[in-house]
């Protein structure tokens, strides 16, 4: 599989780091364009592979993603001071405007794998630009907010995070919600593991756990500046289910025709991640908590994308 990576930055780096470590794709190119950051991200990366997989890692322009089966956009300007939420938008829909169709002049059969922030507006942007069918233009959305809540109930239970099954849906971002009534461990809902094993899943517990994945990306940029680690590992599990055909259940963000009243809106829910993108959706059984905050969700969000023009 050969996988081309758009925006050589933290994340894109990340991903392609993660992808050569994993083994994910065969051959993996980095556009940028700062055209030295990128060469010299290959050339890094590339120096790893002796100690992992044995993946051709390049650098190139457009023309370089010929016949790339996946292309990761991970390009995108950082905010200015004082700059709000608007503009930014408009701004990165400006780059995205320009780099998609030259990724897709290149590669026309690509899979567009969204990973720009504010993921799920950069997402619907992308979709609207490209004009590819759902399946095929998709986002990041919430698999790295999901596996923060996984590895987080995991710690409390004492119980591998990899055994637990949970996902956080709709934003990427403040309004996301963790699904806490659908939590399983070895198929017993959480609550149950939580009794069994004495370690009590009480309303304290439950909001120490939903803070410490909403504001986690707060806190590491706070100490670092941003996140990559994550979600770089998040984007390599990502390819790696549509190159193995995995029919994966992922929480990835893609164009929903209707979410708790909410028609068209582009957000996260448990998807089927395989060949060609996605190629399907689950609607969980949500509680009337958890469905109104994802009614509210859906409606944050519509609003951010119908504002932004294209």
């Amino acid at each position: 599989m050969k996988v081309g990576v758009v925006g050589a930055g933290a994340v894109g780096s990340t991903a392609a780091y993660a992808m050569v470590l994993q083994g994910t794709a065969d051959e993996i190119v980095l556009t940028d364009l700062n055209e030295k950051l990128a060469a010299a991200q290959a050339q890094d990366i590339l120096h790893a592979t002796p100690f992992a997989h044995s993946n051709f890692v390049r650098a190139g322009g457009y023309d370089a993603l010929e016949g790339a089966d996946v292309v990761i956009l991970a390009a995108g300007v950082a905010q200015r001071p004082n700059e709000n939420r608007l503009s930014l938008l408009e701004r990165n829909a400006a780059v995205f405007a320009a780099i998609i169709p030259a990724v897709l002049a290149a590669a026309p059969d690509a899979v567009l794998l969204v990973a720009s922030n504010p993921v799920d507006v950069m997402t619907d942007i992308a979709a609207r630009i490209s004009r590819l069918p759902n399946g095929r233009v998709f986002g990041s959305g919430t698999i790295l907010d999901t596996a923060r809540f996984r590895s987080l109930l995991g710690r409390h239970l004492g119980v591998s995070s990899r055994s637990v099954h949970a996902y956080v849906v709709g934003e990427h971002g403040d309004s996301e919600v963790l699904w806490w009534s659908g939590a399983t461990v070895g198929g017993l809902s959480v609550t149950d593991v939580a009794t069994q094993l004495d370690r009590p899943l009480n309303d304290i517990a439950r909001a120490r756990i939903d803070e410490d994945v909403r504001r986690a990306a707060d806190r590491i940029i706070a100490g670092k500046g941003a996140t990559w680690f994550g979600i770089g590992a998040g984007l390599s599990r990502i390819v790696q289910a549509i190159r193995s055909d995995e029919n994966a259940p992922l929480s990835v963000s893609a164009r929903a025709e209707n979410v708790e009243g909410v028609d068209a809106v582009t957000l996260s829910l448990p998807r089927i991640v395989g060949a060609g993108g996605v190629k399907g959706v689950l609607m969980p059984h949500f509680d009337s908590a958890e469905r109104a905050a994802l009614r509210k969700s859906a409606a944050i969000l519509k609003e951010a994308a119908e504002s932004v023009k294209i």
